[in-house]
């Protein structure tokens, strides 16, 4: 086994605002499929990355419990995390040291109502 994780869905109840909402955060582009309500994140196999989507539809519900993904949060999860309130979210946990060469988290709710993390190394 290279890696624990291999992909990751986020539901979605609005499936056009939660897309918005974290095309905003991550300042990225996220691609649709075009056969259903779904979007791909953005990721680098390249790099060693994994990815995942914003999934809508009935199985998709949306949750502060359960598994918590951290999304990369870049050089400086301060960046993203920045516009979390600005794009309809909410933070529960700001910017926080996880340990020495660990890096950071911070903990936001999205416009769904999921407990999404972010983390960096600075």
């Amino acid at each position: 086994m290279v890696t624990t994780l291999n992909w990751f869905e986020i539901p979605a109840q609005d499936f056009k605002r939660a897309k918005t909402f974290y095309a905003k955060v991550l300042d990225a582009q996220i691609h649709d499929d075009p056969d259903r309500q779904y979007a791909y994140l953005p990721s680098d196999p390249k790099k060693g990355g994994f990815g995942g989507a914003i999934a809508g539809g009935e199985n998709y519900v949306p949750s502060m419990t359960g598994t918590t993904v951290y999304l990369d949060g870049g050089d400086d999860l301060a960046v993203p995390l920045g516009r979390v309130e600005s794009a309809g979210g909410k933070i529960i946990l700001p910017k926080t040291a996880i340990g020495e060469n660990r890096g950071f988290i911070a903990l936001f709710i999205d416009t769904e109502g999921n407990k999404v993390g972010l983390h960096s190394i600075g």
